[in-house]
């Protein structure tokens, strides 16, 4: 059997075969498999935390949750961008023939098979998240996420020779360079730790024998970091949350209000001009987002309606009260969830289906509801020292 994309380390008594995989290539879930059936080792170690790990085994577990409740949660942001990255990964994974992660899954297959201890050893996806999150700025945050939807809505077929491209270590490496160089405080958190946390947890996996299946980016990594020991707590660290926030969220508010009530002791006139302003912005903003997700009528003016209110309260959102009513009045049906999984391959898919045009309105409903916030708020500004 050929050995290319297997990397094999000695290291204290143990020996350690890591195996570079592309996550949509069909040649790699083969090759895991026959490693692991020809090694026979005393544990397989997979680049999955927990959270992914029960993701992959429950299958379409997702196609039972409860929308209300996803957006009552405040979920809806996070569901809808894991559908969209999900959706890039199933499109590769259709048009190769394949399934998404089937080389993950084959590992924890032929481990089962083989009686090797199973060990997950990526860290918390969510962890990682907020330590990336935490290290770009606002700039980078923008960027980021304008990656990441070019990323899943552009066109363009990959070969599977291509994706085998990928795993030559020179390829790698350019890729890692470009990396660096758009995202510089983006690789540190999502390659340069997790190839940290990964060799620790390869190291510290039972047995003599040990094979990885890892994707291609993190095996030059782990090669190296192998080789010292690293603290797992300390990689698991996220920053605490800022009070700035919550505390701006509160004072803003107030300052409006304050801001309003004093116009209208010195000018009511120019008091209710304001009052029109905040109501008119806010209000049609969000409702504009609303009707950017092609929203219920009913949800488009609850959304006009609510967001005048909801934007002097920081514990709340125009999007909730939108998406609520969208989903009462277009409720999801069984068949939205089981198409779920098809029509988040496209553009069109994501409004038509009625699960993801529920999100899109929380979503596009609080953007416009912030955006009206931002200039109503500095029109009530313009106003009060207009009349002082």
């Amino acid at each position: 059997m050929t050995e290319e994309n297997i990397t094999r380390i000695h290291l204290d008594g143990k020996e350690f075969i890591l195996i570079g995989t592309a996550h949509v290539s069909k040649q790699s879930a083969e090759q895991v498999k026959e490693v692991i059936e020809r090694e026979r080792p005393d544990s397989v170690c997979i680049e999955l935390d927990e959270q992914r790990y029960k993701s992959i085994m429950e299958g379409n577990k997702w196609k039972e949750q409860d929308i209300f409740k996803v957006i009552k949660d405040k979920k809806a942001s996070l569901l809808l961008m894991n559908l969209a990255i999900s959706s890039f990964q199933n499109r590769l994974a259709k048009q190769l023939d394949t399934k998404p992660g089937q080389e993950m899954i084959q590992g924890i297959e032929s481990a089962k098979e083989t009686g090797a201890e199973l060990v997950l050893a990526d860290r918390n996806i969510q962890i990682t998240f907020s330590r990336i999150w935490s290290n770009v700025g606002l700039w980078g945050k923008g960027q980021l996420l304008t990656s990441i939807i070019y990323s899943i809505f552009n066109k363009e077929s990959i070969s599977e020779e291509e994706l085998e491209k990928m795993k030559s270590k020179d390829t790698l490496n350019a890729m890692l360079a470009e990396i660096s160089e758009a995202f510089p405080k983006l690789k540190k958190p999502l390659i340069d730790e997790r190839d940290q946390y990964l060799a620790q947890k390869i190291k510290e996996a039972p047995g003599e024998k040990i094979v990885a299946v890892l994707g291609a980016a993190h095996v030059p990594g782990i090669t190296k970091e192998i080789h010292k020991e690293h603290d797992l707590q300390a990689l698991n660290k996220t920053k605490p949350k800022s009070k700035a926030p919550k505390v701006l969220g509160w004072v803003i508010p107030g300052l409006i209000v304050a801001i309003i009530v004093a116009t209208f002791f010195l000018n009511p006139s120019a008091g209710m001009d304001q009052a029109i302003s905040w109501i008119l912005w806010t209000g049609i903003s969000a409702a504009i987002g609303a009707a950017l997700a092609f929203g219920h009528p009913l949800a488009i003016l609850s959304a006009l309606l609510a967001a005048p209110i909801t934007a002097l309260h920081p514990l709340l959102a125009a999007g909730w009260v939108s998406g609520i009513v969208q989903a009462y009045f277009d409720r999801p049906s069984v068949r939205d969830f089981e198409t779920l999984s098809e029509d988040v391959f496209s553009i069109k898919g994501f409004w038509r289906n009625k699960v993801t045009r529920v999100l899109l309105m929380v979503v596009l409903t609080n953007i416009g509801g912030s955006l009206g916030t931002l200039i109503g708020g500095a029109d009530v500004i313009r106003l009060f020292f207009h009349n002082l």
